[in-house]
């Protein structure tokens, strides 16, 4: 090979390839080679020590990946189990959602509102008001009762006039005739 076709660029992803400038660049990164990034290194950063850092990102990575596959594996076994044991799904969900009933009970902010709202209720103030709107309420419904009353009475009075026994008869001339 002519050396002046040797990629002489230590930064180059396609150092040590041996690539023929004519062919274009290489898409494949030279394994190893300290510099693979685009990107100089962060400051206060060797390259060794970037280098190093994405060798422990790539493994780590690759952990994670491995740890999904293994919670992946034991969710289909665990479903397994419970198919077999004859636990539906509805089942399960009642379970956490009375277990998470209990949580919410036992804690503290629970505990504090559920003390202050019990104060309120035994409040001077909260009596005073519940006793108001119970006698709203009575009143409101003692009114709604005078009213509907007089309305069927003027409905019964209307109902007895010769104008509705008019309207009436014609209304039921027009269902014989149809």
């Amino acid at each position: 090979m002519d050396p002046a076709s040797h990629d002489i660029n230590l930064n180059s992803p396609s150092k040590g390839l041996g690539m023929n400038h004519a062919e274009g660049p290489s898409d494949v990164p030279a394994e190893g080679a300290v510099g693979n990034s685009p990107h100089p290194p962060p400051l206060g950063l060797t390259e060794a020590e970037a280098e190093e850092l994405h060798i422990e990102l790539t493994k780590v990575e690759e952990e994670i990946n491995t740890l999904r596959q293994v919670l992946s594996a034991k969710e289909r076994h665990a479903a397994e189990l419970k198919r077999k044991l004859g636990l539906r799904p509805l089942d399960e969900f009642k379970q956490n959602l009375t277990k998470s009933w209990q949580d919410v009970q036992t804690s503290n902010a629970y505990r504090s509102a559920s003390a202050t709202l019990d104060d309120i209720a035994h409040s001077e103030a909260y009596k005073k008001t519940q006793e108001t709107l119970s006698q709203a309420g009575q009143k409101t419904s003692a009114a709604l009762n005078t009213m509907s009353s007089a309305i069927t009475k003027r409905l019964g009075d209307m109902r007895n006039s010769a104008t509705f026994k008019s309207f009436e008869d014609k209304v039921g001339n027009l269902k014989i005739g149809l």
